[in-house]
């Protein structure tokens, strides 16, 4: 994307639904980040319905922290945003103080950081990372980047996905039909899937495996 937004315009994002609906927050010029588009988000939501009530929920490339914000905004029980930006995890801590949420935290590193440490957790007694099983992830690493793949392997295999959790993909290419042996999480079947410009987006929903 090139060009300068217009003056007053620039870094902010808007939540499209729910008890915040309409409320415009500002974001920190980070390297990578790109919030999901507005119409991207709305045909998320639609298609989630109410599947975010009352649910724990991951936002793993926070980011801006639209995708999570949005979900606490249309009645989850918690979202855990990650992030490994400073600068970005600051931003959305800040926003959860503007919007009077206690329903939102933050984590500071890299996703794998995150899996890993939530793996090591479920054998360990930690006050400061409880272990959560989640019904709804958000996934859109920054599109230069090759991690979506690996780290949705490294998400199955950690026990943190609820039995028939739904797991958001955003991405600059094709997404993956749940197939490719070992590159991708075979038990994920891939229910709703959409194209805006340069964005691929799809919704998968876990089913356990019986092996």
């Amino acid at each position: 994307m090139s060009g300068k937004k217009p003056t007053g315009q620039q870094n902010t994002l808007r939540i499209i639904g729910g008890y915040w609906r309409g409320r415009k927050l500002r974001f920190p010029d980070v390297p990578g980040l790109r919030p999901t588009p507005d119409r991207v988000r709305e045909t998320l939501f639609n298609w989630l319905q109410g599947l975010t009530l009352d649910e724990d929920c991951l936002d793993l490339y926070a980011g801006s922290g639209a995708c999570g914000l949005e979900a606490l905004s249309r009645g989850a029980r918690h979202v855990m945003f990650v992030d490994s930006s400073a600068q970005a995890a600051a931003a959305i801590n800040s926003h959860l103080t503007v919007l009077q949420s206690a329903q939102g935290s933050v984590y500071t590193g890299t996703a794998q950081q995150f899996i890993k440490t939530r793996q090591l957790n479920r054998t360990e007694t930690r006050t400061d990372v409880p272990f959560t099983r989640y019904g709804l992830v958000f996934m859109d690493p920054p599109f230069a980047s090759d991690v979506l793949r690996s780290d949705c392997v490294a998400l199955e295999a950690s026990g943190l996905l609820k039995p028939h959790a739904h797991i958001y993909l955003e991405s600059g290419q094709a997404l993956p039909q749940g197939s490719e042996s070992g590159e991708f999480p075979g038990n994920w079947a891939l229910r709703k899937q959409g194209k805006a410009g340069a964005v691929c987006y799809g919704l998968y929903e876990r089913y356990e495996s019986e092996a």
